[in-house]
């Protein structure tokens, strides 16, 4: 089985023997080349390269610098330039060194002396090297981060616009908007205020559909008023077959969630759970605090279906939203309880 070199070595090998020949060049043109110490030299300077960036970039990795911002970066790039440049100038001296002693054999000064005598050269071209290496290494990193970036903000923007025509389709949807016109229709001549209250919803509820920003975060309270409207509006035509509560045990005000995020479970309670029930059923709305999260769950009586629990409206979508959103920190679950209920719950980071 052939085993491939991964890109990271390929670059490693290429970078340093690069290096060490061009040394290897200017001794050879110089007219002081020999043969043994040029092989022993590059042998020695590729390991010694490869082995201190190595250990950087294990380093880096461990500490996660990579996901670090610039200003914080920046201190520790400057730090780790120095000391690989400190232990590059002990080992590249100490490298020339043994190098000339084995195989000039003859050691015209004490090791102290030639240190005190090339450290200062052999520092300053270690800096220069490890700080050419580490900002590649890290500015490579960088714009591998900034791509990923961009194609998340592209991916979010696209179902931001699917959450936008989901939500109008969903709002707008012929069964829903004409059950409500017709029941305005029968209240004008039977109970003209309630049949005033129903236009006053029904075209609050449009209003957000056409205005709401899907890609910014709203207030609780807000959600839960959009929430009260929409029920009232479907209480009116479901009339005693539908029976709501709403429990608040946080402040509503101070905590922020997607648009529609609670709209969109409380839809689909209506059409998959009461619709299709001769009787009707309830639905419960509860908001609480659970281990630093807010839980906010929607319980309806039926039964889950396929349907419902995989293509319900707005539900992939609202999936979708709350893991950008929230980085995989979030959480949506729904599923049918003992007593023919079916329980939607979200948990979202009170901070």
């Amino acid at each position: 089985m052939i085993t491939r070199i991964s890109s990271y070595w390929k670059i490693q090998l290429i970078g340093w023997i690069t290096t060490s020949l061009y040394w290897g060049f200017l001794a050879f043109f110089n007219g002081d080349f020999i043969w043994e110490m040029g092989i022993a030299d590059l042998i020695l300077d590729v390991s010694i390269g490869i082995t201190l960036t190595h250990i950087y970039r294990n380093f880096a990795l461990k500490k996660g610098w990579n996901k670090l911002n610039l200003k914080m970066l920046i201190p520790k790039i400057a730090l780790g330039v120095l000391a690989l440049s400190v232990l590059y100038m002990f080992l590249i001296v100490g490298k020339l060194y043994l190098v000339r002693l084995f195989i000039l054999k003859s050691a015209p000064v004490s090791f102290f002396e030639f240190f005190k005598s090339t450290q200062l050269q052999v520092f300053i071209t270690g800096t220069r090297l490890m700080s050419i290496w580490v900002l590649a290494y890290h500015l490579y990193h960088y714009s591998r981060l900034e791509i990923e970036t961009v194609k998340e903000n592209a991916r979010l923007s696209i179902v931001i616009k699917e959450a936008q025509l989901n939500n109008l389709s969903a709002q707008l949807n012929p069964h829903f908007f004409f059950n409500s016109l017709n029941n305005i229709k029968f209240l004008v001549l039977e109970n003209p205020y309630s049949a005033r209250r129903a236009i006053d919803l029904l075209s609050e509820l449009l209003r957000n559909s056409l205005n709401s920003n899907i890609g910014r975060l709203v207030s609780l309270n807000d959600e839960i008023n959009l929430v009260k409207d929409y029920l009232e509006l479907e209480k009116i035509r479901f009339e005693e077959r539908l029976q709501t509560k709403i429990e608040a045990s946080v402040d509503l005000s101070k905590h922020f969630i997607l648009p529609l995020s609670i709209q969109s479970l409380v839809e689909n309670a209506i059409k998959h759970g009461i619709e299709k029930r001769k009787s009707g059923g309830f639905i419960t709305v509860k908001v609480e605090m659970e281990n630093n999260f807010i839980k906010i769950s929607v319980q309806n009586s039926g039964k889950l279906s396929k349907e419902s629990k995989d293509s319900g409206i707005g539900l992939n979508n609202l999936r979708e939203r709350l893991l950008l959103q929230y980085n995989g920190n979030s959480s949506f679950e729904i599923k049918e309880m003992k007593d023919e209920t079916v329980l939607a719950t979200i948990l979202l980071p009170s901070e």
